[in-house]
């Protein structure tokens, strides 16, 4: 058994109270004061999330831009230096390795930011599809540590924060799914403005050495601005609210992108890449919709979607009742033949039948 891994703001966290859970083999801030208050923050002030979990790749060569659009499913040579975009690795069989977000940081130079629990999987990838290309792929993971701020007033937060310096882009102008680059104390800090709660924020990659400086300095520029931390519990919520998929929930390495909503990530037209020889869903293969009830009860993962009759039909991958919306809200996989709504549906809550309705995801979008 490996000991557990703590990110570089450890003591940080300890010190604001956080309970811990493990997390892909780290021990990450659940909750600190309450899910529900921290979820209400990142919608109407601000979240401070560290995810310094996350695994990061460099991706550095000529070759570098053919490389990705061989390695992962998307046409990655047509991003453009100072974007980033959503993407997948499949596997040899087009099942999903893990998503991730690319960034063009110069013409033969890009970074990947992929999931905790898949790191080891994703390096392994990456690597064995270097053969015969001119490129090198690192893992700089242990190098780094990302802390997120979202919500509506995280642009003004991060303004207004001290040692934030060397700005390439002005605040205003930056764009969503995009970067710039900047300083924190004199040190590089990449500020991606993506995010994982559906509201609005920023990514802030910076040096593992200088996380807790940063940490401190966004967390005091926020103190007015209703900023608080926040833990994993709450960032749940919120991704769900915002119909965000979950790397082993509603992702997983027997599921193919169509299923779960992302046939569109996948340019099935590229003359080759990894997982396009099987990469369409067998026929008769679940599909993941969103699911909304009435009442206080909610489904959770792993709890089955059932017919008037009892009959299964499908099986929730994630559920909460939505602290925004007030009611349950779910994901699921469910058979094709009753995923456009014509059959009554219910949630089998603990043995009771919840009638649910199948709607378009995501469940909340903010306004802009």
């Amino acid at each position: 058994m490996t000991d557990p891994r703590y990110t570089p703001l450890r003591e940080r966290h300890e010190a604001l109270g956080a309970s811990f859970t493990d997390f892909g083999g780290w021990q990450m801030p659940v909750r600190y004061t309450s899910d529900l208050a921290e979820h209400h923050a990142v919608r109407q002030s601000a979240g401070i999330f560290d995810i310094s979990h996350m695994a990061e790749f460099t991706i550095v060569g000529a070759g570098a831009a053919d490389y990705l659009d061989y390695a992962l499913a998307g046409r990655l040579s047509a991003l453009a230096v100072g974007k980033a975009k959503y993407s997948l690795l499949l596997a040899e069989d087009g099942g999903i390795i893990d998503d991730v977000i690319v960034y063009r940081l110069g013409d033969d130079d890009f970074l990947i930011i992929s999931n905790a629990g898949n790191r080891d999987a994703v390096r392994e990838a990456l690597t064995a599809r270097t053969a015969g290309i001119d490129v090198t792929v690192a893992d700089v993971s242990d190098d780094y540590a990302l802390i997120a701020v979202q919500g509506p007033n995280a642009e003004a937060i991060l303004t207004g924060t001290p040692g934030i310096d060397a700005v390439s882009i002005p605040w205003s102008e930056q764009k969503y799914y995009a970067w710039a680059s900047a300083s924190y104390a004199g040190k590089p800090l990449l500020l991606a403005r993506t995010g994982y709660t559906g509201e609005d924020g920023f990514e802030l990659l910076v040096s593992a050495a200088d996380a807790t400086a940063l940490w401190d300095a966004v967390l005091a520029a926020g103190a007015d601005q209703g900023l608080v931390p926040a833990g994993l519990a709450a960032r749940d919520t919120l991704r769900l609210e915002a119909g965000m998929p979950l790397y082993g929930h509603e992702l997983s390495r027997d599921t193919k992108p169509a299923q779960a909503g992302l046939g569109r990530v996948v340019v099935a037209d590229k003359e080759r890449f990894v997982g396009k020889e099987g990469v369409e869903p067998a026929e008769g293969a679940r599909v993941l919709v969103g699911l909304v009830a009435e009442g206080r009860r909610a489904g959770r993962a792993e709890y089955a979607v059932v017919t008037e009759d009892g009959a299964a039909v499908g099986e929730i991958t994630s559920g909460a009742l939505s602290p925004t919306l007030g009611h349950p809200v779910a994901m699921a996989f469910v058979d094709p033949a009753v995923a456009d709504g014509s059959v009554p549906l219910f949630l089998d809550v603990r043995g009771t039948k919840i009638p649910a309705t199948i709607t378009a995801l995501p469940f909340y979008r903010r306004k802009k």
